[in-house]
C-alpha cells in the first residue's frame, strides 16, 4: 500500500467533494472511509485510476451518511450529482482548501488546527506539540472548530495571515517531525508567492528555503542530529541560499517588516557564515530584539537567550533565560549548552539529560542522551 499515494490525493479528493456541496466536516469523515477502504482493497485490486476511486468511493460515503438525516427530495438531488466513474480533473485544490479551512466564522488558531489535522496531515499529538498545549487540549479543540464549521457553506476563504501560520507549522513539521512535508509546504507558499504580492509571504518562503538548504547537513549517516556549529557547510544547497537571500531582500526593501522576514533574516546571517565562528551574532540579537516585539513568543526569547550567549558570552546568556518559565520545551537543552560554555559541566549534564526526558522526538532525544553521557564520562577522569 503506498501510503505517500493516499496522502497525496487525500487533499484534492476533499476539495472536489467541497466543490459539490459537502460541509466540511461530512466531506472529511468520508475521505477517511474511502482510505480506510483503499487500504483494505488496493493491495489485491489496485485501480488504474487511484484518484478517481477515491473520489467515487468518498461521494457514496458522503451519500450513504447524507441518506441518514436528510429529506427524499434532497437525497435524490444528490445522487444525480454524483461523479461518473473514470479519470477525475487534474486539479491541485490543497492551497484552496488551506484558504477554506481558514473560515471567518473560526477563530485564527482553531482555523490553523483545522487545516492542520485535515489538509496538512499531521496528527493531534504533532499539532499540539507545534502549539506547547496537551495533546487532549488540541484534540478538543480540533473537535469545536468540526462542530463549528459542520454545515456551514465553504464560501468565504479567511485570510492569509492564517493560512501562513499554517504553512509555516507544516515546514517545521515536515523538517524537524515525524512526516516529511516540508516539500510540500514549499511547493504551496511558491504557488501563494505567484498569486498574492505580499511581503510575508515573501518572507515565508524566503525562511523556508533558508531552512532547508540546511537539510542535507543536519543528520549524520546514522541519523543523528548535527548541531549547526558542527554542520558541513559544503553540503548546503548554495543555490537555495542564493534564491531565499533574493527573495528576502526585495521583501525588506518594502518596509513592512513582519515576523516571517524578521526569521529569514536571522537565517540569512546563519547562511552567509563561512564558518559557526564567523557568525555575526550581535547582529542576530537584533533580529531577535525586533522578532520579540513583532510576537511577544517565549520561544523567540529562548532562542534570543542562545544568541546572547553567542554574542556576550554564556553568563549572559543564561541572565537572559531567567525570565523564562522552567516549563517551556527545549528551555532545559538552552541552559545545559549555557552551562556547558560557561564551564559548569555537572549542571550541564544533568540539564541535558532532564532535556533528554522532554524531547519531542527520537532523533532530539538521542542527541541530547549523548551529550549528557560526554560531560559526565569528561567528569569521571
Amino acid at each position: 500500500m503506498n501510503e505517500v499515494l493516499l496522502r497525496s490525493l487525500t487533499p484534492s479528493v476533499l476539495g472536489i467533494l467541497v466543490r459539490r456541496g459537502a460541509d466540511f466536516a461530512a466531506a472529511e469523515d468520508a475521505v477517511q472511509d474511502a482510505l480506510v477502504e483503499a487500504v483494505r482493497v488496493w493491495p489485491a485490486d489496485p485501480p488504474r485510476d487511484p484518484k478517481g476511486w477515491l473520489v467515487t468511493v468518498a461521494w457514496r460515503r458522503f451519500l450513504d451518511a447524507t441518506r441518514a438525516d436528510t429529506a427524499r427530495r434532497r437525497r435524490e438531488d444528490l445522487v444525480e450529482e454524483e461523479p461518473a466513474p473514470g479519470p477525475a480533473p487534474a486539479v491541485d485544490d490543497t492551497l484552496q482548501l488551506y484558504f477554506l479551512c481558514a473560515h471567518p466564522s473560526l477563530t485564527p488558531s482553531s482555523a490553523v488546527a483545522l487545516t492542520l489535522r485535515a489538509v496538512g496531515g499531521l496528527t493531534t499529538r504533532q499539532i499540539a506539540q507545534a502549539y506547547l498545549v496537551p495533546e487532549a487540549t488540541m484534540a478538543q479543540r480540533i473537535s469545536r472548530a468540526k462542530r463549528t464549521v459542520s454545515g456551514v457553506r465553504f464560501d468565504q476563504p479567511g485570510d492569509v495571515a492564517t493560512v501562513l501560520r499554517v504553512l509555516y507549522l507544516v515546514f517545521n513539521e515536515g523538517y524537524s517531525g515525524d512526516v516529511d512535508l516540508a516539500a510540500e509546504a514549499i511547493r504551496l507558499t511558491r504557488q501563494l508567492a505567484a498569486a498574492i504580492d505580499h511581503p510575508e509571504v515573501a518572507g515565508l518562503l524566503a525562511l523556508m528555503l533558508l531552512h532547508h538548504a540546511r537539510r542535507a547537513a543536519r543528520t549524520a549517516p546514522d541519523g543523528s542530529l548535527v548541531p549547526l556549529a558542527e554542520q558541513d557547510r559544503g553540503r548546503w544547497d548554495t543555490e537555495s541560499i542564493t534564491e531565499g537571500v533574493e527573495i528576502l531582500q526585495t521583501a525588506l526593501a518594502r518596509d513592512r517588516l513582519g515576523e516571517f522576514q524578521a526569521q529569514a533574516a536571522i537565517a540569512a546571517l546563519h547562511a552567509d557564515a563561512p564558518t559557526a565562528e564567523e557568525t555575526d551574532w550581535v547582529q542576530i540579537v537584533e533580529w531577535y530584539d525586533e522578532l520579540a516585539r513583532l510576537t511577544d513568543s517565549p520561544i523567540v526569547r529562548l532562542n534570543r537567550a542562545v544568541a546572547v550567549g553567542e554574542a556576550d558570552g554564556p553568563r549572559a546568556g543564561l541572565a537572559a533565560l531567567v525570565a523564562l518559565d522552567d516549563s517551556l520545551p527545549r528551555r532545559a537543552a538552552v541552559a545545559a549548552y549555557l552551562h556547558e560554555r560557561d564551564g559548569d559541566l555537572a549542571t550541564a549534564a544533568r540539564l541535558y539529560a532532564e532535556a533528554a526526558r522532554k524531547a519531542p522526538n527520537l532523533a532530539e532525544r538521542d542527541h541530547l542522551t549523548r551529550q549528557a553521557a560526554r560531560l559526565n564520562a569528561r567528569g569521571c577522569r
